[in-house]
């Protein structure tokens, strides 16, 4: 193949379409193949030779093909990809009149991804000089690999073994990783309805769904939904080929700070076998809540976080590493009566800079409103114990807390005129403890209280059990806006409060 003249290739080509043999077709037009090194077939203008050969389009198809290999030759990748862009769009003429068969898709993939790949080659060469856009190239790569994706969708007339449809997986692949290199990951949520409403969905190469799910869980995580990212980054590790071992530490790349948000946390054995050591110092700060730790394991591995997108994420451990540390304080002291400066202390032996006491509250107010299910040294209980002993006289704590605990007894609130809202309107019980340390100590317009702890943990228990008995009325911000919208919205200063005992 590497030595054969312009007419045995041509006649190759005209045989494999003719007799409709996608994967052989494929390979000739491909640049895997090796007969892209023959300089026989490096041509500058074969127009005429196709011609005399192939029929339309199929000649213009592949008469750029081999004006690519001669671009190709001589390094000139932007010529190349232009080549290139003429082979997909005269492939697609001919693939939309192909009417209930789907032979030629194996075509498809190998012109869709040599295209993907000399976009990125001439966009770089033009980089290089001083020209060009960053991502300009590939954005036009992608408009025509969605014009492919298009007539796979729009196949709806073939049988289920002749579709068209079978092609989408494999485009929406090339899509998404044009999309990630360019930074615009909203487009991939079109493509991903597509996929969850075929019924092709779970039909499709394991190479290909490996690689989808991959992007999928990518984009999970990105949009901080770390359960379905922990779900499709685990199945692509898992199902990934076992001699794939730089996919799979792709993979684990992004799956590690998943499963360390979520409180897994990896092994040496792991880390070592695929070569991910920078994740040892982190895994071992955040186990241990050693806060100084985790700043240096960031700082040392900083560039190879940055590259892989994933450092801002990991930024997001220091809570979980702020958990964990404030459970060794609460393990040591042995009471669920916590003072303040036990925390204060604890960070400051972390060499946690410019820390206080307010900042400390602050801390501990997120800490209480993340409620992270059993791992939490911040239970529930915890958090109405806590507000109350903050709030109302200790004595009467436990009284308030175990009967709020024990009941759903409705509060019925009468609010001010300017609101809107109708007279009588019920909410849960739980808001009136806060209510009662407003109505005691009420935050005037331009003022703030000397201690926003409380207010900070009124606002939380007050989305919280919101939440959860009113799932339509609210939506829980951080302890500071969410104050500011419940005094915006609710008027709570000028409410007059009925309690129903």
């Amino acid at each position: 193949m590497a030595h054969i003249t312009i007419n045995q290739y041509l006649q190759q080509v005209y045989e494999a379409i003719d007799n409709h043999e996608g994967s052989f077709c494929a390979e000739l037009l491909s640049f895997k193949h090796p007969h892209v090194a023959n300089p026989r077939l490096q041509l500058a203008s074969p127009e005429e030779k196709c011609q005399q050969v192939l029929e339309v389009p199929y000649d213009e198809m592949v008469a750029a093909h081999l004006r690519c290999t001669y671009a190709v030759s001589n390094h000139d990748f932007v010529e190349a990809y232009k080549c290139q862009t003429l082979v997909v769009q005269s492939f697609l003429r001919a693939f939309q009149s192909h009417k209930e068969e789907n032979w030629a898709l194996p075509v498809m993939f190998a012109v869709t991804l040599d295209l993907r790949i000399f976009a990125n080659n001439a966009e770089q060469q033009l980089l290089r000089k001083g020209k060009g856009k960053l991502g300009d190239m590939l954005e036009k790569a992608a408009e025509q690999l969605m014009g492919c994706f298009r007539v796979c969708a729009s196949d709806n007339r073939a049988g289920i073994d002749d579709s068209k449809k079978w092609g989408m997986l494999f485009l929406i692949n090339q899509l998404f990783k044009i999309y990630f290199k360019i930074n615009k990951l909203h487009l991939c949520k079109p493509l991903i309805r597509a996929i969850d409403s075929s019924n092709l969905k779970d039909d499709y190469s394991m190479a290909q769904r490996v690689t989808y799910k991959y992007y999928v869980g990518r984009k999970a995580m990105f949009d901080s939904d770390y359960k379905p990212a922990e779900e499709y980054l685990s199945f692509s590790f898992q199902h990934c080929h076992r001699s794939s071992q730089r996919n799979k530490r792709m993979i684990l790349i992004y799956l590690l700070p998943v499963k360390m948000l979520l409180g897994h946390m990896p092994n040496h054995q792991l880390l070592r076998k695929y070569d991910l050591m920078q994740f040892a110092d982190v895994t071992k700060a955040v186990s241990e809540g050693n806060l100084l730790l985790l700043n240096e394991a960031l700082a040392k591995h900083e560039t190879f976080f940055i590259r892989c997108g994933i450092f801002l994420i990991l930024e997001k451990l220091k809570i979980i590493t702020y958990r964990n540390l404030f459970k060794k304080v609460y393990q040591l002291l042995k009471t669920h009566q916590l003072p303040l400066d036990a925390f204060l202390v604890a960070l400051k032996m972390m060499q946690v800079e410019e820390v206080d006491i307010d900042e400390v509250q602050c801390i501990l107010a997120n800490l209480i409103c993340e409620v992270r299910s059993h791992h939490t040294p911040f239970p529930l209980t915890m958090c109405f114990h806590l507000m109350f002993q903050t709030v109302v006289k200790h004595e009467a704590a436990d009284e308030l807390s175990s009967s709020l605990l024990g009941s759903h007894q409705g509060l019925h609130l009468s609010p001010a005129p300017e609101t809107g809202r109708q007279q009588g309107q019920s909410i849960p019980p739980a808001v009136i403890i806060f209510l009662i340390y407003v109505s005691q100590n009420p935050l005037h317009p331009g003022t703030a209280p000397r201690n926003i702890f409380p207010y900070y943990l009124g606002c939380i228990l007050f989305c919280h059990i919101f939440n959860i008995l009113n799932k339509s009325f609210c939506c829980c911000c951080t302890p500071c806006t969410t104050f500011l919208f419940i005094k915006e919205v609710w008027k709570i200063n000028d409410f007059i409060v009925h309690v129903k005992i």
